[in-house]
């Protein structure tokens, strides 16, 4: 059977997100991914050059999946934190990989600080105010505040006094477009 490359990269990603979601960069292990990716661990320094150039990759292809589950709509901010809400309640594990890249590095990549630089030029773009750059990124910050807030609070807390989980997540997404509507007037208010 001929050696596929891009199978051994994608199966290599794959065993990549469950080590680094459950360990970190730091606590990561390259003889882990290997054997979980049913890949020699040779082929992590071919293919992503370090246990960092691998983290990288991995953590942009899955930033690509999340934006692609969310698509970024700036003239419509409250149905953008509702997509965003529900991938992320899909994919808990993408906010727990920027949570580890945050608090293991010492800042964040160029291709970060663009992304949410050409989002708040898009949020005040599609403005009626004349909004500042700043300012829409005060917006886009709280946004994503709004919509991360869920899965970064404990379980036992989202569901204290809830006899019904669905119904809680529900209503709190409810809550995340709703503080989200409010946000945007409030902050294109000013």
């Amino acid at each position: 059977m001929p050696y596929d490359s891009a199978a051994t990269r994608a199966r290599l990603l794959d065993a990549a997100y469950d080590e680094f979601s459950a360990r970190g960069l730091a606590g990561a292990r390259v003889d882990r991914i290997a054997a979980e990716a049913r890949a020699n661990k040779q082929a992590i320094y071919v293919y992503f050059g370090s246990k960092d150039g691998l983290f990288d990759a991995m953590l942009a292809v899955r930033m690509s999946s999340l934006a692609d589950a969310a698509p970024f709509t700036p003239d419509d901010l409250p149905a953008y934190a509702g997509a965003l809400f529900d991938a992320l309640q899909d994919n808990p594990d993408i906010l727990r990989l920027t949570q580890w890249a945050w608090l293991e590095r010492a800042d964040v990549t160029p291709a970060e600080i663009e992304s949410h630089e050409a989002k708040a030029k898009a949020i005040a773009a599609a403005s009626p105010a004349a909004l500042s750059e700043t300012r829409a990124m005060d917006i886009f910050i709280l946004v994503v505040g709004l919509c991360t807030a869920w899965t970064t609070t404990a379980p036992a807390l989202r569901a204290a006094g809830v006899s019904d989980p669905a119904a809680r997540q529900a209503a709190h997404r409810a809550a995340v477009v709703a503080a989200t509507a409010a946000v945007v007037d409030r902050l294109s208010a000013d």
